[in-house]
């Protein structure tokens, strides 16, 4: 969701800012602009498209200069178009700036500067900042860093923004609020971006800007950073674990592609440290630091959306199972708005790939003002939700580039099953047979999940045959009932297909009046469980109506063999760890269903990979 980068030291800064969006392209974006200062001139570049596109336009253009900022936008104010796309200028042309996030109370700001003689470009929030940030430095007679201050000071809603100004040469201001920054240090030179993949490949040491911080990025007197009430911080220097490597496709055509092939190692990394087989152990800091919170929790909320909403959906059947707290399931667009039941005993955890889930994050600071006890479950070290709760776990997957998640669901569904095992064990609610046993299996996991990916060539043959198909439905029962939503989810994102997900025995309750020969419909049927009869009758159920089955059964499964048109397999395992395994061939349907479609699989039309706004 939009994409920030900046730079200022000895470099040129056309080359980082423009290597640095092309980082920041997983994250979705319709058009893409730069300001580079050099020579006393402020040039600001920018147009509708990718940043190829803006590489075009620039060619030939006076793109000198070793600082500068860019950006790539999403659009929410104004149609995606050059005029609307970022950087804005001032209205004197002598101060840019790129923004991430919504100004709320923008009209107010605008009727305001208008009144003193402002006109405006543009039909974006962002404008409206920039010209305000101007009017304060000129009325005031002060700086950019204080003109920026106080200019935020007057604005309501969320972002992340970095301003240049010919009057400041040696100086970019930064400052956010609901929408994630990081500042990279180097030797004389300063990088500044939404996230660290675009600062990796310079330094691995970063900051990470806190809630209304502005920093400025000072090649004269250093870094310095404030709040926007002005109380000077001393920020903390972080080191980043991302590497290079992690960022590249490795030889892949897509990175969805190189991250569903990538989940025997990720979930293996996820496992490390926390799996004991020598041991018969399972041990996760965060819950046992603070076991007492959920031992005697009355409740555990699970707040999240999309697919960390699907694997949230899981966690709450495999913690039920295991621990017998009553787990509710809360999509954070909702509970954050209406005014939710919380109290001092609830655990609420909350669930993001990115840790910067607009929403999710919303979430957690409502639950955290409450007096509940938040535990946060995301991949990206550092990030708002990690900061924001008093305990959590990261999935350690690395970098997810493609906009559909794929390994982080996964991850997440791994780790919420290994706390299930962790407050089950605690409680004493589930037998040690169980617990070894499911132990043990776990460690098996990437092991069978290689076996799965086997069958990518057979699934991508499998795909041909449904690139026809206008809609989907995808049926799952118990613990595969989430993965059902998952899979059509998947199937929306990347390919544009409708697809609906339901449990099985709900298809009986109006989505079987959909049911044709022109209709697929995807069914997740491992062996085992007491539902897996069940799903054999909805099976028929379809195929008395002539739906076309394409089934997921586990190896040695011989009676919905007879029944499916296709079928894929997947290695036997315990039931709460299906949904691991079943959504594996789901994710290669959906990819190369995209592909051969001709979709851009990495970059769903009109998807963000972080939605950082609401």
């Amino acid at each position: 969701m939009c994409g920030i980068v900046g730079y200022i030291g000895k470099r040129q800064a056309y080359d980082v800012l423009i290597k640095g969006l092309k980082r920041l392209e997983y994250r979705g974006y319709d058009s893409a602009g730069i300001a580079l200062l050099s020579d006393n001139n402020l040039n600001v570049y920018k147009t509708k498209g990718k940043v190829s596109d803006l590489e075009a336009f620039a060619q030939g253009k006076d793109i000198g200069g070793t600082m500068g900022i860019a950006h790539t936008r999403w659009a929410t104010h104004g149609e995606p178009n050059q005029v609307n796309a970022h950087p804005h200028y001032s209205q004197s042309e002598r101060i840019a700036l790129i923004h991430n996030g919504i100004i709320e109370n923008y009209s107010e700001l605008k009727e305001g500067l208008l009144m003193h003689g402002f006109t405006f470009q543009s039909q974006t929030d962002t404008e409206v900042l920039v010209q305000l940030i101007e009017y304060v430095k000129n009325e005031h007679a002060v700086d950019l860093a204080t003109a920026v201050q106080l200019a935020l000071n007057e604005v309501v809603g969320a972002y992340a923004i970095a301003v240049i100004d010919l009057d400041n040469p040696d100086v970019i201001v930064a400052a956010r609020k609901g929408s994630p920054l990081i500042i990279g240090i180097g030797d004389d030179e300063y990088f500044l971006a939404s996230d660290a993949t675009p600062i990796v490949e310079y330094t691995n040491k970063v900051i990470y800007l806190d809630e209304e911080e502005i920093a400025s990025l000072d090649l004269i007197n250093g870094l310095h950073v404030k709040t926007i009430s002005n109380v000077e911080k001393t920020p903390q220097i972080k080191q980043l674990e991302m590497t290079i490597s992690q960022l590249e496709k490795s030889g892949y055509p897509h990175f969805m592609l190189k991250e569903i092939f990538e989940q025997p190692r990720t979930l293996t990394d996820c496992m490390r440290g926390r799996v004991n087989i020598s041991e018969n152990n399972i041990s996760i800091a965060g819950i046992i630091d603070h076991k007492d919170k959920f031992l005697n929790a009355k409740r555990i909320i699970i707040s999240a959306c999309g697919t960390s909403w699907h694997a949230g959906l899981i966690g709450k059947y495999v913690i039920e199972e295991f621990t017998r707290i009553p787990v509710e399931v809360e999509y954070s667009s909702e509970f954050r708005y209406r005014n939710p039941v919380i109290d001092r005993d609830d655990v609420v955890m909350v669930i993001s790939q990115s840790g910067e889930t607009a929403d999710t994050l919303a979430a957690a600071q409502l639950a955290k003002s409450k007096g509940a006890f938040l535990f946060g479950i995301c991949n990206v070290v550092g990030s708002s939700i990690a900061r924001t709760t008093h305990a959590g776990c990261y999935t350690h997957v690395g970098p997810e580039i493609g906009v559909a998640s794929t390994k982080a669901f996964t991850a997440q569904v791994t780790v919420l099953t290994m706390i299930a095992l962790v407050l089950g064990k605690e409680k004493g609610t589930i037998s040690e047979e169980m617990y070894l046993s499911i132990l043990k299996e776990m460690s098996r996991i990437p092991e069978k999940i290689i076996s799965i990916l086997k069958q990518d060539n057979l699934i991508a043959e499998l795909s041909k045959i449904f690139t026809y198909a206008q809609h989907f439905i995808y049926l799952g029962r118990g613990f595969n009932y989430p993965v059902a939503l998952e899979g059509a989810l998947k199937l929306k994102e990347i390919s544009y297909i409708h697809a609906e997900g339901y449990p099985a025995a709900e298809m009986k309750h109006g989505p079987i009046a959909l049911i044709s020969q022109e209709m697929p419909v995807v069914v997740i049927a491992p062996m085992g469980g007491v539902v897996y009869d069940k799903v054999v009758s909805n099976i028929q159920e379809v195929k008395a109506r002539k739906g076309k089955i394409i089934a997921v059964v586990s190896e040695n499964d011989r009676t919905v063999r007879e029944m499916a048109d296709h079928v894929i397999t997947i290695p036997e395992t315990d039931e709460c760890l299906y949904p691991i395994l079943t959504s594996i061939p789901l994710q290669l349907l959906a990819y190369h269903i995209a592909v051969i479609k001709g979709c851009d699989v990495d970059q769903p039309r009109n998807l963000a990979k972080s939605v950082t706004v609401e």
